[in-house]
C-alpha cells in the first residue's frame, strides 16, 4: 500500500530578498516556465511531425502585499524606473503547515522590479489596501 502525501499548505511563506527575508504579502504567485516547441517535419514521407526542443522563457513572479509605512519595495521599483536597475537573488520559502520548519523554496535569479500596480483606493471599503509587484528574472530553481 502507498503511503499517503502531506499536501504542502499556501499560507505559511516568506521571501528572502538579496538575503533580507521579508514577510507581510498576501499573496505569491510563482512563475510560469514555459519551453517552446518547434514543428519540424523529416523528410522521407514520415507522416508525423517531430517537436523540437526551443528557447525558455521563464514568467514573472506577482508579489501582492499590503500598503504599509515600508518604502523597500517601491525604493527598488524606482531605482529601475531611474534606469539604474538593482539586480537580486530572489527566494521564495515555504513552510510547514504550522509555519515553523521551511519545506521547500524556489530560487530566482537576477530578479528586478518591472511592474507596480497600485492600490484600490475605495471610501466605501473596509479592507487592507493592496499594492502588487512583479519582478522579472533570469531563471528559476527548486531547492
Amino acid at each position: 500500500m502507498a503511503e499517503a502525501t502531506d499536501y504542502y499548505r499556501a499560507y505559511h511563506f516568506l521571501l528572502d530578498c538579496g538575503g533580507e527575508v521579508i514577510g507581510g504579502f498576501t499573496a505569491i504567485e510563482l512563475p510560469e516556465v514555459s519551453i517552446e516547441t518547434i514543428p519540424f517535419r523529416e523528410g522521407g514521407g514520415s507522416p508525423s511531425v517531430r517537436k523540437l526542443v526551443g528557447k525558455t522563457d521563464y514568467g514573472n513572479l506577482y508579489l501582492k502585499f499590503g500598503l504599509t509605512n515600508s518604502t523597500q519595495m517601491w525604493d527598488w521599483l524606482m531605482t529601475a524606473v531611474n534606469g539604474n536597475v538593482v539586480r537580486k537573488n530572489v527566494s521564495i520559502i515555504l513552510k510547514d503547515k504550522e509555519g515553523k520548519e521551511e519545506v521547500t523554496r524556489w530560487n530566482l535569479d537576477n530578479a528586478w522590479p518591472c511592474n507596480w500596480k497600485g492600490a484600490q483606493l475605495d471610501a466605501m471599503a473596509n479592507e487592507v489596501a493592496i499594492e502588487s509587484l512583479s519582478l522579472a528574472h533570469e531563471g528559476i530553481t527548486r531547492a
